[in-house]
């Protein structure tokens, strides 16, 4: 009694689907169920409600350009200061040493660094949405812009003939050299900014989704690649010029390794032990990032006390270990960039603006849903534009957010972009009092704060395994986007990267997985009949499912997987067709004798009559009366075209539809006629309707009435009206059926 207690009460807490009702399609529905609503609004008045202007209206475009007036005025300083200025503390001493290491993968000198930390960051406070991310120098967009100043202004461009006359060979002109390399960076910068922030007042801030996952994590660790080949002559001291382009970071390489002998070992062991130091200092932070407060600044001690040994042991003039050089105190005053450079940048600087802002993007949706608060892309798309447009005439360099540095924001409490604020102001006193301080700093101690620094990058190899468990495809995104990036350059390979990406979309769509369904008894619910034991077809009917729309690229891949699938193929029913009219033309020999064909279908045998023999039997009013014992010999015996008398497509996966798809499968409708085989369509949604109705695709054969919601609405259709068994068994006749089961005759036209 307890368990049937508990059955019937496990039964009464099922929540039970029940509808009763009639037999729904699409003519039914429109003009019985759905009306569509009238806009008696004029294109008029909905301009002018759009362009009205209202003080609400005002106070959200002023909160929507500075989202700082949505947080500041309310900013709870108890709660917020301390930790935003211990956090502001902790990014500033990475951002120092960061920030004169990424202008060497700039191309430009280290001071440029510390001028593209303090600008824009200044800049993201007022117009930024992000809370937590840190603007400031990136290691992949440093090293972009430097492929392009390398490739405006290289080393051959700045030989000189020295000044005395003497047969000495030429000198670079280093000065010369890095300021025509600064122009370069800068004008990149302005119409990064430029392209960015024009991007952002068009709302295309949603063009950062066809950047995947994938492929941006294919892209950056192929750029961590070309970062640490751009950094071995600075750890290992050796002289050798910087290449750009397809292939470089082979020639990178190749001269590396064919000067390895002239190594300045002084400069290799300096290096190491920065290296050795630092990734102790990381894997520390990592492991007890829950007990330490606060970080350990791994970088600025390095800086700190490598610069301390240089300055001690005079490594510049006693052991000729290269360091960072002169560092003009205070700030450049503003100046309009060398616009005459902007024709050859264009395609360079788009590839900057979409990655710097793809970057910025993740991880500000990243900090955002793990604190709690929503980031506007198209707004974040203006904040870097304007960061980089008006810095730029600062002498900056492009600019993104740096995940490290924002790691480091968010670890150690920064609530608000204040911590961003106090960071930049960091900077700025290094470069107004203190800058001469790093002018001893050797270059491999910066190299090597670089190289630690790609460690999480190059962790993104581990992509591999996993992606080839999960999705092929994304694996093949991912390793395309790096060989193509480490081989052809940055620029070349996320064009080839980005383009692979879609045409793996378009893959997915002509080849898209179709079945055929069955009906699960008792739950209304179709399933795949291959992969689904329960699934069971309907006698006569085939319902086929493919999961994608119909467009010009896969229409014809649709129709041949729909005959393919559903075994039914008009042509080949022709052909039976004529096979048949041949065997009655050899067998009506004699003319003046009736023809008699019985076809068979569903055990029931159709009696038809040569249109001739009706007539004649009308005339002598012998029609109802036909002589049941015929001559065998004059009867021909035809099995049916089709099983099917029915199929059924099933659109509910399908989200569109274009002209050349439509035309298709109008086509495929009309073939499957002339055979007696019947198409309806199921599951269409709504805006699928309206644009069949666009492209007028109910005219001539096809109406509405084609059309139904659900599949099982279809299907009980196809159920109760089954085409005329005899509707193809001869053609422009009149036909007269037998029903030897009901005794009773049927006149009907041909076709």
């Amino acid at each position: 009694m307890e368990q049937e207690a508990a059955a019937r009460e496990g039964a009464d807490s099922q929540l039970i689907y029940r509808i009763e009702r009639p037999v729904y399609d699409e003519g039914f529905i429109r003009s019985q169920l759905l009306h569509r609503k009238e806009d008696s609004t004029t294109l008029r008045q909905r301009l002018a409600q759009k362009f009205r202007c209202s003080s609400k209206k005002a106070k959200a475009a002023a909160l929507s350009c500075l989202p700082i007036l949505t947080w500041l005025p309310s900013y709870p300083v108890k709660q917020y200061l301390f930790s935003d200025v211990v956090s502001g503390l902790s990014t500033g001493v990475v951002q120092l040493p960061q920030g004169l290491a990424y202008a060497m993968l700039a191309a430009v000198p280290p001071v440029y660094g510390l001028y593209s930390s303090f600008y824009p960051v200044l800049l993201y406070t007022f117009f930024g949405t992000s809370r937590h991310i840190s603007i400031g120098t990136f290691a992949v967009i440093s090293l972009m812009i430097g492929g392009v100043a390398v490739r405006e202004a290289p080393d051959s461009m700045f030989y000189v003939l020295p000044a005395n006359g003497s047969n000495m060979s030429a000198v670079l002109d280093v000065e010369a050299r890095d300021a025509r390399r600064v122009q370069v960076a800068v004008v990149l910068t302005t119409l990064v900014g430029i392209i960015q922030f024009v991007l952002g007042l068009l709302r295309f801030g949603f063009v950062a989704i066809y950047l995947t996952e994938p492929l941006v994590r294919g892209f950056t660790t192929a750029a961590a690649v070309h970062v640490v080949v751009s950094q071995l002559k600075y750890l290992l001291g050796v002289k050798t010029q910087r290449f750009s382009g397809p292939l470089s970071a082979i020639y990178s390489v190749k001269a590396v390794l064919s000067d390895i002998t002239s190594t300045n070992v002084s400069t290799l062991i300096l290096g190491l032990v920065c290296l050795v130091f630092l990734y102790a200092i990381k894997d520390l932070n990592e492991r007890f990032k829950k007990k330490l407060p606060i970080p350990i600044p791994g970088e600025i001690i390095v800086v700190i006390v490598s610069t301390s040994v240089s300055y001690g042991m005079s490594l510049s003039e006693g052991y000729k270990v290269d360091v960072v050089g002169k560092i003009p105190t205070g700030l450049l005053p503003p100046a309009v960039p060398e616009f005459s450079l902007l024709p050859s940048l264009v395609t360079d600087s788009f590839a900057v603006a979409i990655v710097g802002f793809s970057m910025g993007i993740s991880l500000a949706k990243i900090f955002a849903l793990k604190h709690g608060y929503s980031v506007d892309g198209n707004q974040e798309l203006i904040a870097i534009g304007l960061c980089n447009f008006i810095s730029s005439f600062f002498s900056t360099f492009a600019i993104t957010c740096s995940m490290s540095r924002s790691l480091v924001q968010e670890s150690t409490g920064g609530k608000t972009q204040i911590a961003g604020l106090l960071a930049s102001l960091m900077v700025l006193l290094v470069v107004v009092a203190i800058g001469f301080v790093f002018q001893p700093l050797p270059q491999t101690a910066l190299a090597a704060i670089i190289m630690v620094n790609l460690l999480g990058m190059f962790k993104q190899f581990r992509d591999i395994p996993v992606l080839w468990r999960t999705s092929k495809i994304e694996l093949a995104i991912w390793l395309v986007a790096f060989m193509a990036s480490v081989l052809l350059g940055l620029d070349y390979g996320l064009l080839v990267a980005l383009s692979f990406a879609i045409l793996t979309v378009i893959y997915r769509t002509q080849s898209p997985k179709s079945a055929v369904l069955g009906h699960v008894p008792g739950t209304g619910l179709y399933c795949d009949v291959d992969e689904y034991e329960e699934a069971a077809e309907y006698e006569g009917i085939k319902i086929f499912h493919s999961n994608s729309s119909i467009y010009f690229a896969n229409s014809d891949l649709y129709v041949n997987a729909l005959k393919e699938k559903t075994g039914v193929s008009p042509a080949d029913l022709q052909a039976v067709r004529k096979a048949h009219k041949k065997q009655r033309e050899k067998a009506n020999g004699n003319h003046d004798s009736p023809l008699k064909m019985c076809a068979k279908q569903g055990g029931v045998t159709h009696e038809v009559l040569s249109y001739n023999h009706v007539a004649e039997e009308e005339r002598n009013g012998q029609l109802g009366e036909t002589n049941s014992q015929s001559d065998s010999e004059g009867a021909v015996f035809l099995e049916p075209l089709s099983a099917v008398h029915s199929i059924i497509l099933d659109w509910t996966s399908a989200s569109f539809i274009d002209s050349v798809g439509a035309k298709a499968i109008k086509q495929v409708i009309k073939e499957y006629a002339a055979v007696d085989v019947r198409v309806v369509i199921a599951g269409c949604s709504r805006n699928l309707l309206s644009e069949l109705d666009t492209l007028q695709f109910f005219t001539g054969d096809v109406t509405p009435e084609m059309v139904f919601p659900t599949v099982h609405d279809a299907v009980l259709h196809c159920q109760h009206s089954k085409p005329s068994p005899s509707a193809a068994l001869t053609n422009g006749t009149t036909r007269q059926v037998d029903d030897t089961c009901n005794q009773g005759q049927i006149t009907a036209a041909g076709s």
